[in-house]
């Protein structure tokens, strides 16, 4: 069952979101801000975003937008600034200042002979616009905006610069600057940042990514109807560069297209470019000569243009041109001969514009001079009119050689140009190519594309296994989102009949949705098992082995001794390459067999040898699910900067290729937990699961909401924490979960709920799940199983007992090679420790904590233990949740005011809490506004004298 899924949860929220949040606390700390990039990327949203959320957190935003008619004229910017600043801000100025500034605010007429840009009077005004800046800072922080900046008039913007080099508390400065696209070299932000009061960050601001770009189309209705393909999406983006503007252009180009009657574009077809793109491109290639525009049709032609490629193309002075188009900016200096355009829109608009008589040419001379029999193909499908059985083969042989060096998506439009010059009286020979292509579509994440095609098969397939081909195809290419097609099984067994060779194929995708959506793994189980029996009287050997091991990982996953020899019985079955590669093969799941018996080492074994293999020629979707797998391993060994390697990776394969990203979100918070920021996890959490609920998927939802529930127990968040995990723990009981090793949920419920108050509970949670790890002997699972019974220990106030617990747990831990449950257990120890007086026990168990934390670069540990071990003989730290707080308070701010009550600096609540000193400020102000504190005194009082929660 492949794990490609739909992505419906398309917003414009994303990646900007998190940058957005990221940019406000460096301005909330008090710093400036330029966002660079060209026109379109988005510089003016973003700016108002950040300066309307500011705004909603007791912020005084000044600002002004200038355009290119306003550079001359004087002061223009300054008067924007100020237009909201009454007469009453300039109460204070002595009169000569009033007058002045009242004058370059056109407010009054100047006195004759004065005049703010004039000798002595320049300086009163710069002084008199830094006391209303002072005054106006005095009722909250004070942020100006200059949104394009490069417009702004030359005297307001030698007023900023003297502001900025005087600035002191009274305001930060956000201002956007226009760059050239493509890379080209535009204006020098050096003196934009001299308006900018420091610290200053200058951050050009980058491309949308293609998630992204679809929740823009959908934002603004440009597609008039349902949501695009993912893939004609992505070519959007791509042609736009991730610029949002122009992918709205191009989309309301697309959308006027198909409103006149035609369809949307395939993939091998161009999208069509609307006039006010064409008409740059067209005035840029107009300064150009003839033998150079030919070249870059013939370039744009090109599947992988090289200057030795055009040369045998009849380009025969290439270099020469070629050097010519660098120059004008239209391509790319050749980088080891290739050549890439600048923009993407080039080519379209060559193509769309030149005569067919010439892109003819330019695909004939490409045919004969292409050495690759991939390419080669392609140009002669282009020059055929037609049915040609010629042609058809030479793309079958085409496609075959693409999937043989991993590129399955050329593949699969092979294929389907194959069908589409397949002669009518070889009808079946065209479905059977339309069904390979699809196939093919599926490996290469093209789920839109595969369905597409299933669904032509469908049409017109009468024979019973074609038609069930399509039907696995149309099940595959719903990924997660199983729940979708529910209806599609009831009419492929039908299709089917009585035939073993169609129902096994069947039969194993039910396991999954019934696994999946059905949330029964007993269930999930009789269906693997009955395609696995179905498919060895079938000799269908893919098959057998895919169901075998989906078999014993149901097996596995419900605690039944049967499961070992269930994936003996995979591995030892006739030998499918496709299926010993599969994440979801025997291969793959051999290394969960191991992370059960906690043999770490064998398990990263198996699953490095396999991610080699699935990087030199794989799917998309099993190399990101291999690296999620990889990701989870070397957290558990202790290796948190390769695990967030492994997770990055996943999570960029599965965007670049459609797949349903969910797992991969998952991968990422777990690694962020570790060895990132906490902050970061939970936002990777956070999307996890609304992936997981938006698809339905019962059998990844609970692993979101256990890495959710985690990083609230490590920030104090118990309550929260607890009953995120309980669900965690209710949605794996009901599938069936009967090993505790196969999900490690229960000793982070146990001691959520002890935490929280619950120890009765988390007692009942710890006994049932030990139980399970007795009779299946699953040493790692109750070693941490015992660290969670040390806590209920403390909780009840048995801290000696608490504390031979967890001293116990670390060293089991230790023994097993779980390296972060071992530290983490310590710094549960060196608690204790101090909390029975025991400062030098203390000392150690945080020092042996901090150097395996280090060792592992687990960043988002490293600090906060440093400053518990320094803190020696203070008592401990309020908790967030022990206190009834008001409930405008933010846990954030909770957990900052809590530790500002202990007495704690705020370098040390930043380290405390893994956030920057910044954030720390800034969430302290919201903290003092919220409850009208003045003083780190007041804050203290406040806290002491709330209620208990």
């Amino acid at each position: 069952m492949t794990r490609t899924g739909t992505d419906r949860s398309r917003t414009p929220e994303g990646a900007r979101t998190a940058l957005r949040d990221t940019l406000r606390a460096h301005l909330e700390g008090g710093g400036s801000l330029l966002l660079t990039g060209p026109e379109g990327i988005g510089r003016s949203t973003t700016a108002a975003r950040l300066a309307d959320g500011l705004a909603a957190r007791g912020h005084r935003v000044l600002r002004c937008s200038p355009s290119p008619s306003d550079r001359d004229s004087p002061y223009l910017g300054l008067i924007d600034l100020l237009a909201t600043a009454g007469d009453e801000a300039l109460d204070g100025l002595a009169a000569h200042e009033r007058a002045v500034l009242e004058g370059a605010l056109l407010r009054r007429t100047p006195p004759a002979g004065a005049g703010p840009g004039t000798g002595r009077d320049a300086l009163v005004l710069r002084l008199a616009v830094r006391k209303v800046l002072a005054a106006l800072a005095t009722t909250g922080p004070l942020l100006l905006v200059v949104d394009d900046v490069q417009w702004l008039d030359e005297p307001t913007a030698r007023v900023l610069v003297f502001l900025a080099r005087r600035a002191g508390p009274h305001h930060a400065v956000l201002a956007t600057l226009r760059t050239s696209p493509h890379g080209g070299r535009g204006p020098d932000t050096a003196p934009a940042r001299e308006l900018c009061p420091q610290p200053v960050r200058t951050l050009p601001l980058p491309p949308m990514t293609v998630r992204e770009i679809a929740g823009v189309l959908d934002a603004h209705g440009v597609h008039g109807g349902p949501s695009w393909p993912r893939q004609l999406v992505a070519r959007l983006h791509e042609a736009a560069s991730g610029n949002p503007r122009t992918a709205l252009e191009l989309a309301a180009g697309l959308h006027e297209s198909t409103a006149a009657g035609s369809p949307l574009p395939d993939s091998s077809e161009p999208l069509p470019v609307p006039e006010s793109l064409s008409r740059p491109v067209l005035d840029r290639l107009a300064a150009l000569p003839g033998r150079a525009r030919k070249l870059l049709l013939t370039a744009g032609a090109a599947v992988h243009p090289t200057v030795e490629l055009l040369r045998r193309a009849g380009c025969r002075q290439a270099a020469a041109d070629i050097d010519l188009c660098v120059r004008h900016g239209l391509l790319a200096p050749p980088d080891r001969g290739a050549l890439r355009f600048t923009d993407p829109l080039t080519p379209m608009v060559l193509e769309a514009r030149a005569p067919y008589a010439l892109r003819m040419e330019a695909h004939r001379a490409l045919a004969e001079a292409a050495d690759d029999p991939v390419e080669r193909a392609q140009h002669l499908a282009r020059l055929a009119a037609g049915s040609d059985p010629v042609v058809a083969d030479r793309l079958v042989e085409a496609a075959s050689a693409a999937r043989r060096r991993g590129e399955p998506g050329t593949a699969a439009r092979l294929g389907r140009l194959a069908a589409r010059h397949t002669p009518a009286d070889g009808a079946r020979t065209g479905t059977v190519r339309r069904l390979t292509a699809a196939e093919d579509a599926l490996d290469a994440g093209d789920l839109d594309f595969a369905r597409e095609l299933a669904y032509e098969v469908l049409e017109d397939a009468g024979r019973a296994a074609d038609r069930v081909r399509a039907w696995t195809v149309v099940v595959d290419a719903s990924g997660q989102a199983m729940a979708e097609i529910a209806d599609v099984f009831p009419q492929a067994v039908r299709d089917a009949g009585e035939d073993p060779g169609l129902l096994a194929p069947l039969h194993y995708r039910m396991s999954w949705h019934a696994w999946m959506v059905g949330g029964s793994a007993g269930r999930a189980r009789d269906h693997a098992a009955r395609a696995a029996g179905l498919a060895a009287r079938a000799g269908d050997r893919r098959t057998e082995v895919l169901a075998l091991t989906q078999q014993a990982a149901l097996e596995l996953f419900l605690g039944l001794p049967g499961a070992e020899s269930t994936l003996a019985a995979a591995l030892a079955a006739p030998h499918d390459a496709y299926a010993m590669s599969h994440h979801n093969g025997p291969i793959y799941l051999k290394h969960r067999f191991h992370l059960a018996h906690d043999q770490l080492d064998e398990a990263r074994t198996e699953l490095r040898t396999l991610v080699y293999t699935l990087r030199q020629r794989g799917s998309a979707d099993c190399l990101s699910q291999c690296l999620i797998g990889l990701a989870q391993l070397e957290i558990q060994r202790g290796r948190c900067r390769q695990a967030l390697s492994m997770a990055r990776q996943s999570l960029r394969i599965a965007e670049r290729a459609g797949l349903s990203q969910g797992p991969a979100w998952y991968a990422v918070a777990l690694a962020e937990t570790a060895g990132g920021s906490l902050g970061e996890a939970l936002a990777a959490a956070e999307a996890a699961r609304r992936h997981s609920e938006d698809d339905d998927d019962r059998l990844f939802l609970p692993r979101a909401l256990h890495a959710e529930g985690r990083i609230r127990l490590f920030s104090g968040e118990y309550a929260r924490a607890a009953r995120l995990l309980r669900r965690t723990g209710e949605m794996e009981s009901a599938q069936g979960q009967g090993d505790p090793a196969t999900r490690r949920w229960h000793a982070d419920l146990a001691e959520a709920l002890a935490r929280s108050g619950a120890v009765d509970e988390a007692e009942s949670v710890i006994d049932r799940a030990r139980a399970q790890a007795v009779r299946l002997g699953r040493t790692g699972v109750l070693a941490t199983l015992d660290r969670a019974a040390a806590t209920v220990c403390e909780e009840r106030g048995g801290l000696e007992a608490a504390a031979r617990g967890y001293e116990e747990a670390a060293a089991r831990l230790q023994a097993a090679g779980y390296a972060l449950e071992e530290a983490r257990t310590r710094v549960a120890l060196g608690r204790v420790r101090r909390r029975l007086g025991d400062e030098d026990a203390s000392h150690t168990a945080f020092a042996r904590a901090l150097r395996v934390f280090t060792a592992a670069g687990a960043r988002a540990w490293v600090a906060g233990v440093r400053a518990e071990r320094d803190r020696a003989g203070e008592a401990p730290l309020p908790r967030p949740d022990a206190i009834a707080w008001p409930e405008r308070l933010s846990s954030t701010e909770r957990s900052v005011v809590a530790r500002v009550a202990q007495g704690a600096t705020n370098r040390e609540i930043a380290a405390g809490l893994t956030l920057s000193v910044k954030t720390v400020e800034a969430a302290l102000t919201r903290a003092y506004r919220k409850l009208g504190a003045r003083s780190r005194v007041e804050i203290t009082r406040i806290v002491m004298t709330r209620p208990a929660a």
